[in-house]
């Protein structure tokens, strides 16, 4: 259910996981899209937040998504086709009404870094979240105070246009659970500065790999498939590895600079598509050393290369446990195992459910609570879920979102509780 974003394909692009081609990086549903220019801190240290900000914006392409066809910068109302329906971009103006103007810079970065809207629900994954939690708080705080710079404009947006189910937010929170991993991109020690910058951007701000990775039925990317090209929009967004055939194995680096900065190759190739405005709205106006270091990690790229590291394939019993969590326990604990503040535990970090023995976690998913003075009851799965699901909840929820307790939960030590409490 993952909406693939129109955006990435020249001829033969250059971008590989995230931002080189920034293309579908402007074909996002959520807030904004970005691109944070540099890992290491930028050359425009006199610069302020919210200009340093309107540079991340433009490397981002946010106003390709977040504009309508003929309509206001910014004010959202761009349609972002997918295979399940389609969706038009939110105002991202600092409108109170429609935009994002009662937004305080933790509800925008809890947005980009945990695909959670202001207002506690799961955001659909069009808006790309699950590349922009790599994204530097800094970063994403400069983009923030860039968009309170523009001029509000109030134009409401109906922005879910989704089929059923997937227009359902149970969907995307289900959606969450399978695919989503969170956590800010972290240098790699064994390589350079400029190396680390444009892996920042082309993993982090650019998702790259959005466009030119193939996706599952439920739109995940394809593990192992990284960058090998995908059909975008009708356009085919290339292989960004570097296969010396269908890749960018005959590029230089200088070449793959100069295509992002001007569209065009030495060999002919010219920016076509999806990628056209890519390079004549974002690409262009990075700087030479940032379009450098996305080149040199480009390059850097084996073919057939994995590159979402530390994101491994849902295993099988993983997705039967995400699967169960979402059908039985995400209503209330949400997506993420977080929570709602004061109504509902969260179970991340929860004591109960990291406990050495997880014999109260089965209890309370068997037994439920009774509600009291203050919070509402937990109702009793015991009469639904056979002894395995209960064990297969219970180290789900002990093993995932951060928890690392043991997933020593058996079907047999359910069974056994069972028959203690029958007693």
């Amino acid at each position: 259910m993952r909406a693939r974003q129109p955006r990435h394909v020249p001829g033969r692009e250059t971008g590989r996981a995230n931002p080189a081609p920034l293309e579908r990086l402007a074909r996002c549903f959520g807030l904004v899209l970005i691109l944070a220019a540099t890992w290491v801190e930028p050359a425009s240290a006199g610069q302020s937040p919210a200009e340093r900000g309107k540079y991340l914006a433009r490397a981002g392409n946010c106003i390709s998504c977040h504009t309508a066809k003929g309509g206001v910068p910014f004010a959202g109302g761009g349609r972002v086709d997918t295979p399940f329906g389609y969706m038009l971009s939110p105002n991202i103006t600092p409108d109170p009404e429609t935009g994002i103007g009662r937004w305080t810079s933790d509800d925008f970065y809890r947005a980009l870094h945990t695909g959670v809207e202001k207002n506690g629900e799961d955001m659909f994954p069009t808006m790309p979240y699950d590349f922009y939690t790599r994204l530097r708080r800094a970063d994403v705080d400069a983009i923030y105070a860039y968009l309170n710079t523009l001029k509000p404009v109030n134009n409401p947006v109906d922005v879910n246009h989704l089929n059923f189910p997937f227009n359902m937010r149970w969907a995307a929170g289900a959606w969450r659970e399978m695919y989503f991993h969170e956590g800010t991109y972290v240098k790699n020690p064994t390589r350079s500065a400029e190396w680390n910058r444009g892996a920042y951007l082309v993993e982090a701000a650019g998702h790259c790999s959005d466009c030119h990775t193939p996706r599952n039925l439920l739109g995940s990317i394809e593990k192992g498939r990284d960058l090998s090209g995908a059909l975008v929009d009708g356009w085919f967004a290339m292989n960004l590895t570097s296969d010396i055939v269908t890749g960018l194995g005959s590029w230089s680096e200088k070449d793959v600079a100069t295509y992002l900065k001007t569209g065009h190759a030495p060999d002919g190739t010219t920016a076509q598509g999806p990628m056209a405005p890519v390079i004549r709205d974002s690409t262009s106006y990075l700087t030479d050393e940032d379009l450098a270091s996305m080149a040199a990690y480009l390059k850097s790229i084996p073919p057939d290369s994995t590159l979402r590291t530390g994101r491994e394939a849902p295993s099988p019993e993983r997705q039967r446990g995400a699967q169960l969590y979402t059908d039985n326990c995400s209503g209330c604990h949400k997506s993420q195992g977080r929570g709602v503040k004061g109504v509902f535990p969260a179970l991340i970090g929860n004591e109960e459910v990291l406990a050495a023995n997880p014999a109260n976690v089965i209890q309370v998913i068997d037994e439920g609570i009774p509600s009291g003075p203050g919070h509402p009851g937990m109702p009793a799965f015991g009469s639904r879920l056979n002894a395995g699901q209960v064990a297969e909840i219970a180290n789900y929820v002990r093993s995932n979102w951060g928890n690392e307790a043991a997933k020593n939960a058996t079907p047999a030590m359910v069974t056994k509780l069972r028959e203690e409490n029958a007693k």
